[in-house]
């Protein structure tokens, strides 16, 4: 593939219904892997008695800011158009991190490893090193093949791959609706300050803001596939698109974490969300149960590979590869979006094998610090016209964001636990000790614009 991959100069048409909830089915697919299935539970588990507070938190960071995510970076074109506010070099590294730590770095290698951990207890006892190097070159291999098409995505996961899995976490949801097999425990510790705020930050860990910032090369690619090439269509679409998963998934998510809270006098010291759900499947369908708790993992998992494939392909493809838009400039102007594609595979496929926890105490660093910027970045989005007229408020809040989420996770890898001055920010305790900061140096620069010097 040397040519842009996909992409169709179909006339411009509105999309129809169906249409509109296949493409909102793949975006869900792309979206649900295996932290989104494993987060509600055990939130509702350990929240207990206080689990709606809990997940009401939890629905506004896991679901809420991944959808003013999809909006605002539709509306600006791409994440590299929003980034670019702040500085092209600002935009360059920024938007190539974000890919790389939700791809071959984090995300990628854990959907194969995560898949096989659900599958291991189906295996005869004994070494599962083999029997791990093998799934994980069958995985990647099937994921590569169904990422090697981007635009014809929402065939795969928005008409086959996403509806199964739907239906699967819905047999297993509607059977502890039905039946609940316990009741709701105490809180447990992690939920007893503040539900809604531990909830809050505890969505933080299912990844998917900085998901969404990526996915946008992909649905707009689907989209011009089904005929929509004007960019203010797509972006009605993609927004739209990003409503109808966010949800369903929030149907699911309080599925699941009321799934969770039941379990607390069967399954109490639980320590993650999978032995929750392996342990409410077994107690609703015996060892059927295990198998379809493991179907349900590698339908969540393979999905997101597929589409995390895909997207890190398309953009290294269109940004440094043969789609580049000026490819002499670039020493990899030759590399196809397959080669981008195959590379990110056989890396993930390594990595899930060898290395992924050495990759993990690299990449939670970065994440961390990734994320207060990409938080500044959409929520300015939503007043950009306004931004856009004093544009020294873009590099000035996003950059304090950035320079106070780096810190932090500097102070993590390098003196874990160890009191720092970052401790005393306002909102430090519940992990937001950027906001202030943020939003006192954001007032300032807007106060003061009219007297700073024309950005250049």
């Amino acid at each position: 593939m040397g040519q842009r991959p996909e992409s169709s100069p179909s006339p411009v048409r509105p999309l129809d219904g169906r249409a509109r909830l296949v493409v909102a089915l793949m975006l869900f697919s792309m979206f649900f892997g295996a932290g989104n299935l494993i987060l509600p539970p055990l939130l509702g588990l350990q929240a207990g008695t206080a689990a709606v507070p809990a997940t009401v938190g939890f629905l506004v960071s896991g679901i809420g800011l991944p959808v003013l995510a999809v909006v605002a970076v539709a509306l600006a074109g791409d994440a590299r158009a929003l980034a670019g506010r702040v500085s092209a070099r600002f935009s360059a590294v920024f938007v190539a991190l974000v890919y790389l730590s939700i791809g071959p770095l984090l995300a990628i290698p854990r959907t194969s490893s995560t898949a096989f951990e659900m599958l291991s207890p189906l295996l005869p006892d004994g070494s599962k090193a083999v029997p791990q190097l093998v799934f994980s070159v069958a995985f990647f291999s099937v994921a590569f093949a169904m990422a090697l098409r981007p635009g014809r995505l929402s065939r795969f996961l928005g008409r086959v791959t996403g509806p199964a899995l739907v239906a699967l976490i819905a047999v297993l949801a509607v059977a502890s609706l039905v039946d609940p097999l316990g009741v709701p425990g105490p809180v447990q510790a992690t939920y007893a300050a503040s539900p809604a705020v531990d909830g809050f930050v505890t969505g933080y860990q299912t990844m998917d803001l900085l998901a969404a910032m990526t996915f946008g090369l992909v649905v707009a690619e689907n989209l011009r596939s089904l005929g929509v090439a004007d960019r203010g269509a797509q972006a009605r679409e993609v927004s739209l698109a990003g409503l109808g998963a966010g949800a369903l998934m929030a149907v699911i998510y309080c599925a699941f974490s009321f799934l969770g809270a039941t379990m607390g006098t069967v399954a109490p010291g639980a320590s993650n969300g999978a032995e929750v759900l392996t342990a409410a499947a077994y107690g609703h369908f015996g060892t059927a149960g295990v198998a379809l708790v493991a179907a349900i993992f590698l339908l969540a998992c393979l999905n997101v590979c597929v589409g995390l494939v895909s997207c890190c392909g398309t953009y290294f493809f269109e940004t440094c590869g043969a789609g580049s838009p000026e490819p002499g400039a670039h020493r990899l102007g030759r590399v196809t979006y397959v080669a981008w594609a195959a590379a990110f595979a056989a890396f993930s496929c390594v990595v899930s094998n060898v290395g992924l926890t050495q990759i993990l105490a690299l990449s939670v660093p970065l994440l961390e610090a990734l994320y207060p910027p990409a938080i500044v970045l959409v929520l300015m989005a939503f007043g950009a016209g306004a931004f856009d007229r004093r544009p020294w408020c873009w590099p000035a809040a996003v950059g304090c964001a950035a320079v106070l989420g780096v810190a932090q996770a500097a102070c993590g890898v390098l003196a874990p636990g160890a009191p720092t001055v970052l401790d005393w920010l306002p909102l430090a305790g519940v992990g937001l000790g950027w906001a202030v900061p943020t939003a006192v140096v954001l007032g300032a620069t807007w106060l003061l614009s009219p007297r700073l010097p024309a950005r250049g």
